[in-house]
């Protein structure tokens, strides 16, 4: 998934925003060089990094569209963004375990219960401008394949939840009159959250997704009540989408949005 961003890019990803009138500048952000890489503190580097150059972006009112091989970024957007921030989270996952109700020990199932405070808390608190995200500020769409105690938490917890089958037009005008007023809307793309049929994003993909076309109509109908403040699109693995049909996916969503 780490070569999911540079491969979105060549295959024509900032061609098509500027043949749509955008004016796109690549910024590149990598992990600290001279630093032993481990995996958990690297993410927290990264996001570290990303929140300031998100804040630069602002400060120079451009878009920040961010693209990544995995969620933890999000911890780096809404550093930048603020403690207020509405959390828009597309994903066939929960990312809501915790190192304790963790099953399979990936770091990246834990993004959104950092984000909302329920762990790895020293660590995010180094991100700066990091405050912990109100669960109730939070929409968590087409999530399906969640840990049993994962699952346990998501119910307990007060972050809204949409079906994959229910995220259409109609339900965008729903959510967009509960958001937070006055408060920054921030996107998260996880490119799993479409359905296979739509093309493999990555080997976590699962059935039963949204469709490309439902989700682009949520985002659109949302977007144009409540401007996003930042976009990420992350978990795309080129070796697994063989066939090209998951980036035209992510291309077909990412025109109606933007």
């Amino acid at each position: 998934m780490g070569a999911g961003p540079q491969a979105l890019i060549d295959g024509g990803l900032v061609s098509r925003l500027e043949q749509r009138g955008h004016s796109v500048r690549r910024v590149v952000i990598d992990a600290p060089v001279g630093q032993w890489r481990a995996e958990i503190r690297t993410a927290f580097d990264l996001a570290k990094a990303l929140a300031v150059s998100i804040r630069t972006a602002r400060s120079a009112s451009r878009f920040p569209l961010v693209l990544s091989g995995n969620c933890s970024v999000a911890l780096g957007v809404c550093a930048a963004l603020g403690a207020e921030t509405n959390v828009v989270w597309a994903d066939a996952h929960g990312d809501f375990n915790t190192p304790e109700t963790t099953i399979g020990g990936f770091l990246d199932g834990m993004a959104l219960a950092t984000l909302t405070g329920h762990c790895w808390k020293q660590l995010a608190s180094q991100i700066p401008g990091f405050s912990s995200m109100r669960e109730d500020h939070v929409w968590l769409l087409g999530a399906r394949d969640l840990d049993p105690l994962e699952l346990e938490a998501l119910s307990r917890s007060a972050i809204h939840r949409l079906s994959a089958q229910s995220i259409n037009a109609a339900s965008a005008a729903h959510v967009a009159d509960a958001l937070a007023p006055s408060a920054p809307l921030y996107l998260h793309f996880d490119v799993d959250v479409l359905d296979p049929s739509a093309g493999r994003a990555n080997t976590f993909a699962t059935p039963d997704g949204v469709t490309p076309d439902d989700l682009a109509a949520f985002y659109e109908s949302l977007a144009a009540r409540v401007p996003p403040a930042a976009i990420t699109v992350s978990a795309y693995d080129p070796e697994v989408d063989a066939d090209g049909m998951a980036r035209e996916s992510v291309f077909r969503v990412l025109d109606r949005l933007l």
